[in-house]
């Protein structure tokens, strides 16, 4: 790894410019605020199905506090405070959940709950559902396992062509949420044009975190030579922002934390911009940042952006105890 250009008492200088909004959505906060809270409740252990959200920092500062980590449900004991992540999960998850009479307390993000309920109601009108995501993503997997009949994953543009639904005048199209409108606009637009009757969401049901993450990106990416994002190989919103900044012709990065941080890449960049994927919490980037500032006369300033105040309510039964205490921390 490098060591970077300059020495403690030559520092050059560089540009360190934020992206607003970055980092947590209200989804995430609702999220991490449910297992806290059960721990809290309930006390330790609580178990939670997957990880409940994309951050290994996230993961262990929960593990730390009495949350187990598990991949499926008949790994949690009989009757056990449990947890389902914020990604959502199918319904054979909730049925061996019942059959193991776990507690659970659902922490699924509600814009994915609503993905489920279109999908579901479509399927219930007799429609084959047309599922716009990443294979492999949990987000998905939950889905594809709440909507029951004829579902069909695309990928890409190409998987349209080689679709085969029952009944093509039948047909609706949901998308995965961490999927913006710029992500799935050729897609849709191939749907439609090969089934002019499908039906689909209004786009204001696209995930508002997304979205204002991807367009802030595009922002940074015009006043900057690097660009550097801060989250989990395997969050896909993370991986979207690192690709938007290689289409904007820039030298991008998707990096863990501060150590994953290869100084040599900002050889010659007078300017580095940073943001954060949407399960990334800020002190993350903050360490990024005092990185660079080790090694370099940093100017730091943030864009100007959407300003976020979603907020979503907590689950009832972990309210009822505190309820003054009960702010999504958006």
């Amino acid at each position: 790894m490098g060591t970077g250009t300059g020495s403690p008492l030559s520092k050059r200088p560089l540009e360190v410019k934020l992206a607003k909004p970055r980092g947590f959505c209200a989804g995430v906060e609702r999220a991490i605020e449910i297992v806290e809270r059960a721990l809290e409740l309930y006390g330790a252990p609580v178990y939670v199905r997957h990880e409940i959200v994309h951050n290994k920092r996230v993961v262990e500062s929960l593990r730390d506090k009495g949350a187990i980590f598990v991949e499926e449900v008949d790994e949690i004991p009989a009757g056990a405070v449990t947890v389902f992540s914020a990604h959502g999960v199918s319904r054979v998850v909730e049925s061996n959940a019942r059959k193991r009479t776990l507690h659970v307390i659902d922490a699924t993000c509600p814009l994915v709950s609503k993905v489920h309920k279109e999908g579901r109601r479509s399927a219930d009108m007799g429609h084959a559902v047309v599922l716009i995501g990443h294979e492999g993503h949990p987000e998905v997997e939950g889905t594809m396992g709440q909507i029951g009949g004829e579902v069909h994953l695309v990928t890409q543009v190409g998987d349209v062509a080689a679709l085969e639904p029952t009944d093509p005048a039948r047909l609706t199209y949901v998308t995965q949420t961490t999927l913006s409108v710029d992500d799935t606009r050729d897609i849709i637009e191939a749907l439609q044009a090969r089934f002019p009757s499908i039906q689909g969401p209004d786009v204001r049901d696209i995930c508002y975190a997304t979205q204002n993450r991807q367009t802030a990106v595009r922002d940074l990416c015009t006043e900057v030579d690097v660009l550097l994002v801060v989250g989990a190989h395997n969050s896909s919103n993370s991986n979207r922002l690192r690709e938007i900044g290689e289409a904007e012709g820039l030298a991008a990065y998707l990096i863990e934390d501060a150590a994953a941080l290869d100084l040599d890449w900002l050889a010659g960049a007078r300017s580095v911009g940073i943001t954060a994927g949407a399960s990334a919490p800020e002190e993350l980037v903050q360490e990024v940042v005092a990185r660079l500032a080790s090694h370099f006369e940093t100017d730091i300033t943030q864009l100007g952006g959407v300003e976020e105040n979603v907020q979503f309510k907590l689950p009832p039964e972990l309210t009822a105890v505190a309820p003054d205490a009960v702010v999504a921390r958006a």
